[in-house]
C-alpha cells in the first residue's frame, strides 16, 4: 500500500508547496481541479467581501474572523473542512451521504456537495464566528 500525505496533489508527485489557492489548484488533477474550483465559488460568493483565502497547513482556507473553512484534493477523494464540530452536529442529517468525520466531509469528485448545501454551511459557520465573537466582546 502507497503512502499518502495530507498536502493534496503532492501526495501523488512531490513539488514545492503552493503559495496561494490558485497555485494549489493548478498542480490538482482532473476533475477534483474542476470539482474544487466550483465548492470555491460558491463558498466566495456566500461570504462577506471581507473574507480572504490563503494556504494553511498546506490546503486552501477561507477566512473571515480566523479560519472559516478549507477545502483540499487527495488521490481518492476530495475533502471540506467546516472546522467546527457544532456546525458538523447540527448538519448530521444532510451529511448522511457522505463519509464526514468530527471535522472532515470527504466525496468523490464526481459527488460533491450541493451549492445549497455549501452555501447553508458557510452561513452557519459565519453565523458561528461573529455569534463567538461577540460572546467574547461582552466578556470583556
Amino acid at each position: 500500500m502507497r503512502k499518502t500525505n495530507s498536502r493534496g496533489p503532492s501526495a501523488t508527485k512531490p513539488r514545492a508547496p503552493a503559495k496561494n489557492v490558485d497555485e494549489y489548484l493548478a498542480g490538482v488533477p482532473e476533475p477534483a481541479r474542476s470539482t474544487l474550483s466550483r465548492i470555491r465559488a460558491v463558498i466566495q460568493s456566500a461570504v462577506p467581501p471581507e473574507t480572504t483565502e490563503a494556504i494553511s497547513y498546506g490546503i486552501p482556507t477561507f477566512r473571515y474572523k480566523g479560519a472559516l473553512l478549507a477545502f483540499a484534493a487527495f488521490s481518492n477523494h476530495c475533502s471540506l473542512f467546516p472546522m467546527s464540530l457544532a456546525i458538523m452536529g447540527a448538519f448530521k442529517k444532510d451529511l448522511e451521504r457522505f463519509d464526514a468525520s468530527k471535522g472532515t466531509i470527504r466525496f468523490s469528485a464526481d459527488k460533491p456537495p450541493s451549492a445549497a448545501l455549501l452555501r447553508k454551511l458557510v452561513k452557519a459557520r459565519i453565523a458561528e464566528k461573529e455569534r463567538k465573537l461577540a460572546e467574547r466582546q461582552k466578556r470583556r
